[in-house]
């Protein structure tokens, strides 16, 4: 090629170049605000939720059992079998060589109010990290409790560490006489007449652990 072809086929790249350089000037440039986001967003969720009640439809006039429905429904269930009750919760340190290490500890008792109690202590950063990790504990430890009617089929006295505890059955009507740490346990049990007494210590951890031993060693009639 020669010189003259090249600088003819330069210029004309030149001129290209300039007349898309000039158009892309030209065209006004849209500045996205947060509401232009907010709405979008909207329009998103609204799509969604209009694609899953129309599945939901579908599946209902078609008579399909949808698994994951299912299981969310199963789950839901049982998170509300059990009642959880706090019986005692501490700020606990830990020195190392950084200095004090701040944590919470946190005593729960779990059980269904027919039958079934578990107690859980843990510790964690928070005191609802603490109360999950407690909880899981608690049902990880359940036992079932032998009922007579709303009592306890027998008497029965129970040595944990220092605590020491008595039960006795009560007659119909008489209710749950009973400390507050014992009774957190009593109740959730689903005991509901039962006469009750702590003989040496009042420390709330070594009480619980000391009843629900005792309720361990219940024997059925």
């Amino acid at each position: 090629m020669s010189k003259v072809k090249k600088d003819k086929l330069k210029k004309e790249e030149d001129k290209k170049e300039k007349k898309l350089i000039s158009k892309k000037k030209d065209k006004p440039v849209k500045k996205v605000t947060k509401q232009d986001k907010t709405k979008k967003e909207e329009k998103n969720k609204k799509k969604s939720s209009n694609i899953q009640t129309r599945r939901k439809r579908a599946i209902r006039k078609a008579g399909i059992k949808d698994r994951r429905f299912e299981r969310k429904r199963e789950r839901s269930k049982k998170k509300r079998e059990y009642e959880t009750r706090i019986v005692s919760i501490r700020r606990v340190a830990k020195v190392k060589a950084g200095g004090k290490r701040l944590r919470m500890s946190i005593m729960v008792v779990v059980g269904d109010k027919k039958g079934k109690v578990g107690i859980g202590l843990a510790k964690g950063k928070d005191v609802r990290d603490a109360q999950n990790k407690a909880i899981s504990k608690a049902k990880k430890n359940m036992i079932e409790v032998p009922l007579k009617g709303r009592t306890i089929p027998h008497e029965i006295t129970c040595k944990y560490k220092a605590a020491k505890i008595f039960l006795k059955p009560a007659s119909p009507g008489t209710g749950v006489i009973a400390g507050d740490t014992i009774r957190a346990v009593v109740e959730i049990a689903g005991i509901k007449d039962i006469l009750t007494k702590e003989i040496r210590t009042n420390n709330a951890i070594s009480n619980v652990y000391a009843t629900f031993k005792a309720l361990k060693k219940l024997k059925s009639e």
